[in-house]
Formats: structure tokens, sequence, C-alpha cells
């Protein structure tokens, strides 16, 4: 054949510029980028952590760090329930990104560092370092807090305690199954749940046989478990939390079920299969099956869910950080978008209908971020009559947060995404991973109903820890009559509830929503400038509310608002 003529050659040519499309938001300190997250940590305690959190946000915010938090989503864990030569494993495989980003969380004590350095504050630093690492790649996050919310548990076993505890208090990460003994630190899941039953975890069907019946060692607290569990998250975890009923009892008891026993003996830990969730893609979630599985002890036998009770608190607690995080991310991204973008002639951040949507969000955000480090707070307390007071308080506020700051993630992700136009909706930004993520939180240790019924209880047989709700939002009392207002009407619920428990059920969504709304307007209050606190009550509690994001009431100062959410 002959060669083609010049004529019938290809033509390239340059057939547009880009323009008009934000840089990447990269090489950037994220905890230096959120002026609400460090007034907040100064606020609550832990003005001493400054230092390590901008090492944390400029970690976090690199261009290195975000292409491992997409790489970990994109290249997503995989299940080899054998080997070549057909040899039960039971492992999981992750992209060596997961492992950089969890053993840089280890790293940085965003799992134990409030147990293992306390102090005053110790909790408040660790929940900011938590969620600034969430806040880019919130799949880790589950191993991280899991492990983080299974220390108190432990010390219902104090021969267990001291062989776990320095081992999860470690910053050492190995991510292998290997014996504990020979990894610089551990990490612990839970396996809860079972088919029949979900929150309901008296319904569970898995037995537990003391290990002596079996010929073992039966004055070590050592059963062997048989059951199945629906999720068990972070299967590659050095040991998880497990429930299981004992013969004769009428509850569950707890359990710590080792995957790799003291001698380098694989433990029984079938994995059936990786859930296929929504989102949270990084971290893998598995159904488990036990089968002669060795567990020890933890707690009294027949007294199960009061052993795991704070572990469960805990976790709540994260979820609150972690949708907080969520949150500022979507805040960010889509501020920075808005800031570097252009339509109609002017930039998208000064035209009123968006700048009225950012500002909402903003308000979102800065209420979720106090309200998870007051939470953290209030396991910061000190001398004993203060910790009661707190002690209580977060036994409410806590549940109370996460129902409200939980249910909010969704819808604010689903705006911030907006606020990007068609490359929000694509994967290659982080807002559809945000969006796919949110979700998590609000059904994860809770979801809403459990949680709203959980307050009804709270307030129905823990009196204290609705007096501590009562003393917190009366710090502000006379600062704003609105906000009045609202407490006076919070207080007619809580009384109906008390006085009529059987139909309180049908509106404990209705309550919850009021005790966060009155919580989150006093907190900005007392911490926010005037403006936004100022927008922020007329916003949710005022008469010209609405049910939107950026439909703000008249005369709220947007600027002002948005101010604090720049990287100055």
């Amino acid at each position: 054949m002959s060669a083609p003529s010049p004529l019938t050659r290809p033509a390239p040519r340059t057939t547009h510029e880009v323009r008009n499309q934000p840089p990447p938001r990269t090489e950037v300190d994220e905890y230096a980028a959120a002026p609400v997250l460090r007034e907040g940590v100064a606020a609550f305690g832990a003005a001493w952590a400054e230092e390590h959190l901008t090492q944390v946000g400029r970690l976090v915010g690199s261009a290195g760090f975000q292409a491992d938090a997409e790489a970990a989503n994109v290249h997503e864990p995989v299940l080899r329930t054998h080997d070549r030569w057909g040899h039960r494993v039971d492992e999981i495989d992750y992209h060596p990104a997961y492992h950089r980003v969890l053993g840089a969380a280890v790293g940085h004590g965003a799992h134990t560092s409030a147990w293992a350095e306390p102090r005053p504050g110790a909790n408040v630093a660790r929940a900011a370092v938590f969620g600034l690492f969430a806040q880019v790649e919130p799949g880790h996050a589950c191993p991280v807090s899991m492990t983080h919310a299974a220390v108190p548990s432990l010390a219902h076993a104090p021969a267990l305690a001291d062989l776990w505890r320095p081992r999860l208090l470690s910053r050492g990460y190995d991510g292998r199954l290997a014996a504990p003994a020979d990894k610089p630190g551990a990490l612990v899941g839970m396996a809860m749940t079972e088919k029949q039953g979900g929150s309901d975890v008296r319904a569970n069907t898995t037995v537990a046989v003391r290990a002596d019946a079996a010929g073992g060692d039966g004055e070590v607290g050592t059963y062997l478990l048989t059951g199945h569990k629906w999720f068990c998250s972070a299967p590659m975890s050095d040991a998880f939390l497990v429930l299981a009923k004992v013969a004769d009892a009428a509850a569950p008891t707890c359990f710590l079920v080792p995957r790799v026993l003291e001698d380098g003996a694989r433990n029984v830990f079938r994995v059936q299969r990786l859930k296929d969730k929504l989102g949270n893609r990084s971290n893998a979630s598995s159904e488990v099956e036990l089968d002669g599985t060795v567990g020890h002890l933890v707690g009294e036998v027949d007294r199960g869910v009061r052993t795991i009770i704070e572990m469960v608190g805990r976790t709540r607690l994260d979820c609150v950080h972690g949708s907080a995080a969520g949150m500022r991310q979507g805040v960010a991204e889509a501020l920075w978008h808005a800031e570097h973008r252009a339509a109609f002639g002017a930039r998208l951040v000064d035209q009123p209908a968006m700048t009225a949507v950012l500002a909402d969000l903003a308000l979102e955000s800065e209420a979720a971020t106090l309200t998870s480090l007051r939470l953290a707070a209030a396991y910061d307390a000190g001398d004993a009559v203060e910790a009661e007071q707190e002690r209580a308080f977060a036994r409410l506020a806590t549940a109370v947060g996460k129902y409200w700051v939980c249910k909010r993630g969704p819808h604010h992700a689903a705006e911030a995404m907006e606020c990007l136009g068609g490359n929000g909706y694509t994967e290659t930004f982080p807002l559809a991973r945000r969006y796919r993520e949110q979700p998590v939180m609000a059904i994860w240790e809770g979801s809403g109903n459990v949680i709203a019924l959980d307050v009804l209880r709270a307030i129905a047989r823990e009196p204290a820890s609705l007096e501590a709700f009562r003393a917190e939002l009366a710090t502000t009392a006379g600062a704003h009559p609105v906000l009045d207002a609202h407490t006076a009407r919070t207080d007619r619920l809580v009384r109906d509830a008390v006085a009529d428990p059987g139909g309180a059920q049908g509106q404990a969504r209705r309550l919850v929503e009021a005790m966060a709304l009155g919580l989150q307007a006093s907190l900005l209050v007392r911490h926010a400038p005037s403006g936004t606190a100022e927008a922020f009550v007329a916003a949710r509690l005022g008469e010209e509310r609405a049910h939107g994001y950026g439909a703000l009431p008249r005369g709220t100062d947007l600027t002002a608002v948005l101010a604090r959410h720049r990287a100055p």
C-alpha cells in the first residue's frame, strides 16, 4: 500500500483552552484551613496540641495523601478464602495505599492517644486528629474508632487488659495476620450483630462453651464460640469484641476473639463474603462464621451489653466526629470551587444565591464541629464533681448529637456536591465519595430510631443526665429570646415524654431534634461570633427557618459567616 497523501494525514490542533476550572486543592494545611476547628480545639482545652494538629493537617492535605485516599477507594479490598494449594486462609488484600493511610492515622494517635497520654483536653485533641484523617479518607476510620472504643471494655478483664492494652495504645502498625506479640501494635474490630436480630443483640444465637469442657484451661476464662455474625467490620483486625450466649444465660456475654492466637496459630474465623456497601468502600466489612473459635471472657457472664456500653458511647461519638469531618470537607471543596469558578460575569462565590448556599452549609458545619468537640470535652472532665456531671451530660448528649449530626450529613453532602455542578457528581472529585460515605454514620452504632429511643430511656432512667443537659443549655439562658423560647418548647416535649411513655416513641425523633438544635444554638452563642450565632438561631429556630440549604433569613451577614471557613 502506498503512503497516505499529506492531505489525508491527521491534523491535530488545539481545539480549546482549559480555563475557568479550579486548580487542584492539594498541598493544603487542612487544620489551618479550618478556623472553626482550630478555635474549638483551643476553647475546649487542647491548645497544647496545635503543633501536632498542624503536622496532621499538612499531611492529610498533601497531594500524596489525597492520592492514597483515592487509590484506597478505587482499588477495593479483595477476599481470599483459600491459598493456591487449597488451605483456608480467610485473608483480605488491601491496596498498599490503604495501609499507608491507616498506618499514618495510627502513627499520629488517631486511635488511642487519649488513653495513652491522658491529660486535660486529650479527648478533644484526639477528636481533632481523628477528624482530620477522616475528612480526607473516611473508610480507615472504622478500625481506628473501634480500637479506641475497645479500651474501656477491656478494663472489665484485668488480665486481658494487661496483655492487650499496651498493644492497642502502641502507635506501630502492621497489616499482616501474625501472632500479636510479633507485631508492633494491634487493632480491634467488632462482631456483634446477627442476621435475625440486628440491633437487637439479645436475639443473638452464637453460643459459647467453656474451653475446659473441651480439655482446655478453664481458669483463664477461655471459651469456644460457634455461630455467625452478619456484620464484622475490619476483619483483618488483630482481635474482635464479640457477643455470644453462655448456656443457661438469659443475655449475651462479651468475649475478645483473637484472629491469631498467642502461639501463632490461626483462630477459626471464616470470612464468608465481603459486604458490597454503598460507601465506606476502602474498609472491608464482612460476614463471618465462628466454629469452635477461641474467645476470652470480658466482664461477667450474662452482662455483655453492660460490658460494651461505654464502647457504644465512644463509637457513637466517633460517628459525630466523622460526620462533622465530612461536613468540613464539603464546605472546603464547595467554597474552593466557588472561589475559582466564574459564571455570568462573576465568581460563583460572589453571586448571592450561591453565597447563601455556601453560608448555610458553613453554619451547619460550624454547629457540627462545635458539637463534636464539646462532646469530646465531656470525656476530659477533671475533678470528681465535674466528672460526674460531665459523664451524665455525655450519656445523653452523645446520643442526641449522634442522631442529629449524622442525620444532617447526607443532605449536607448532597448540597455541597451540587455546588460543583456536574464535576461534583463524578468520582474524580471527592464529594461523590463523601456523599456515599455520610449515611453510614447515621446507621452504624444505632440507626435513627434506635438512638431516639435510647434518648427516651436515658431521660426516664437516668434523670441526672437530663439535668446535666438542661444545665448545659442554662449557660446561655437569657442570651437570645428565640433560643429561650425553643428551650421552653423542648422542656415541654420532655415533660410530655415522661408523663406518657407509651406515646413518647412516636414523638421521639421530634424531641431529639429539638434537643440537638438547642444544644447547637447554645454552643454557637457561646463560641461563635455574634453574627454567626444570630444567623444559626434565626435559620434553625426562628420564624423564617426553612427546610432546604440556602434559604437563610433576610439580613443574614453571609460574608461574615463564610469568613470563618476560609483558609488564612
